[in-house]
């Protein structure tokens, strides 16, 4: 790798496999390019989770698809270029095939790292900040190995039409096909930038907080010396970051 790969992405919520698999196919090609791009010049890639709407590994079996974007991302790594997944709530059962087969660096937890000479505090988002009880508790039950031992005894066939029959229909789907952009009305509300001007509070070194989960871009200060980046999505902001060395941006990829 030359010195000219100094940039840092971070990218976010593709729901690749919704409303349907014309769109999401278009959505993919567009989320290619754009890694095709960022080969020239990216020290890391990193996605905040989300990568699929519906991701659930057997032992012998992962779900039909994404071979655009599997072919692209093995490719980036066997260059050298580190790609990182933070799991978002719907990857959430990405086990190790990611990791075995592209060379995938595969986070778990909320992380804080070191890049340039900044701080970052990464995560997908869910389940941090106040409130959203109903969803921790989902969230906790989805993580117990047994039920995860359940699931995986229903025929992949009936186990991923149940998810996709239900995903197709949820409230990203329609905004999909709707064409919407989420937006908030203040976003001191927001819980992730609630969260994050506490955490900066308690770890003043921290510079910047990176998550994904809301849909929404959002680019705010929490702190004299923190901002809180949310990136949005590629389901119809088609929003993404990049860091140079020396700041964080958020950015638009056009059609």
């Amino acid at each position: 790798m030359t010195t000219l790969h100094t940039k840092f992405y971070f990218i976010s919520d593709f729901h690749l496999g919704i409303p349907d698999k014309a769109t999401s196919l278009e959505r993919e090609k567009r989320f290619v390019r754009l890694l095709d791009e960022a080969k020239a010049d990216a020290a890391a890639i990193y996605l905040m989770g989300d990568l699929f709407d519906f991701w659930f590994e057997y032992h012998t079996v992962i779900p039909k698809g994404f071979a655009r974007l599997f072919g692209k991302l093995a490719e980036i790594t066997d260059s050298g270029i580190p790609v990182h997944l933070f799991r978002g709530n719907h990857d959430i059962w990405a086990f190790n095939y990611l990791e075995t087969e592209m060379n995938i660096h595969l986070h778990r937890t909320s992380e804080v790292v070191v890049l340039g000479r900044k701080k970052f505090f990464l995560s997908h988002g869910d389940g941090l900040g106040p409130g959203d009880k109903g969803y921790k508790l989902m969230k906790r039950i989805f993580e117990i190995r047994f039920n995860q031992w359940l699931f995986r005894w229903l025929h992949p066939d009936i186990g991923s039409r149940l998810a996709l029959y239900f995903s197709r229909k949820s409230r990203i789907a329609n905004i999909i096909k709707e064409g919407r952009i989420e937006k908030t009305g203040n976003y001191n509300d927001e819980r992730l930038v609630m969260f994050s001007r506490e955490m900066a509070a308690e770890d003043p070194s921290i510079n910047y907080f990176v998550f994904g989960h809301r849909h929404l871009p959002i680019d705010v200060p929490v702190s004299s010396n923190a901002r809180c980046i949310i990136l949005g999505d590629w389901v119809t902001n088609f929003t993404y970051a990049v860091f140079d060395g020396n700041d964080l941006s958020l950015k638009y990829y056009p059609p």
